[in-house]
């Protein structure tokens, strides 16, 4: 007869493992001898290492009783079922390690490849970093708006990069988180904008762009709260009949019509 100590040394568990194993059932609570300590024989011997193969296998304990207790067919159905079920949680796994890895680049945070890729072409025309996290940020938002249109949107956002005046307002954009309120030089954004704004309206590229109103509000206030630039920089729009800057909008007494900008 074994004491606990020694059925965890024969069996390779360890004393800690015995006691929660007759806790959860799966190995019923030995006789005891006359100074009450618990006397195991060759059966729980051979029942503990089943169970400890089984859980080195990978099988959750809350399977390991069902399989012990299964006739043959039934037993290589549940480690069919078992070896399905850990092959999912393997390809879970894999794709979490390959999120994690592209959450380690920094932009891949929650955004779709196209808008990394975005990202990256305002990079490589010189655009600011500090510009780039602020729209990466504003892209995060807007992807967990509309998914399903995101796509069309970068892919409208790509043809505008290949405008001169678009690649020319980003640069001054950029460079504007540093300028004083008063810098002469917002008046020529505020320009470029406009001309880009007119082009939308006449050639009748307008959209519904999916984003309810209170999410643009919340979008405009968080570009104000950017730089002192803004503000000024919407105030000389507004002087000329524009409004918004995720969504903006000709004022109806200046013409009919809308356009979107900035990063909506």
């Amino acid at each position: 007869m074994l004491t606990i100590s020694q059925l965890a040394a024969y069996t390779g568990v360890t004393v800690r493992a015995v006691r929660h194993y007759h806790r959860i059932g799966l190995l019923a609570e030995p006789a005891r001898d006359r100074s009450g300590y618990r006397i195991y024989g060759a059966d729980a011997v051979v029942r503990l290492i089943r169970i400890r193969t089984l859980a080195d296998a990978g099988v959750p304990l809350a399977r390991v009783q069902g399989l012990l207790d299964a006739g043959e067919e039934e037993f290589r159905d549940g480690v069919r079922e078992i070896d399905k079920e850990l092959r999912a949680e393997a390809r879970r796994l894999r794709n979490t390690r390959t999120r994690l890895a592209r959450l380690a680049a920094g932009d891949h945070l929650a955004l779709p490849q196209d808008v990394v890729a975005y990202l990256d072409r305002l990079r490589g025309l010189g655009v600011d970093e500090r510009y780039i996290e602020m729209e990466r940020d504003a892209w995060i938002m807007i992807a967990g708006q509309v998914p399903d249109r995101i796509d069309a949107v970068i892919a409208e956002k790509h043809r505008e990069l290949d405008d001169p005046a678009m690649v020319e307002f980003y640069l001054l954009v950029s460079e504007a988180l540093d300028w004083s309120p008063d810098d002469p030089r917002i008046a020529r954004i505020a320009d470029i904008l406009e001309e880009l704004m007119m082009r939308a309206l006449e050639s009748g590229a307008l959209q519904d762009d999916g984003l309810d109103q209170a999410f643009v509000d919340l979008m405009d206030s968080t570009m104000l709260e950017s730089s002192p630039v803004a503000e000024r920089l919407l105030a000389i729009l507004e002087e000329r009949g524009w409004r918004g800057w995720t969504r903006v909008e000709r004022a109806p007494s200046a013409k009919s019509g809308g356009a979107r900008s900035g990063n909506g």
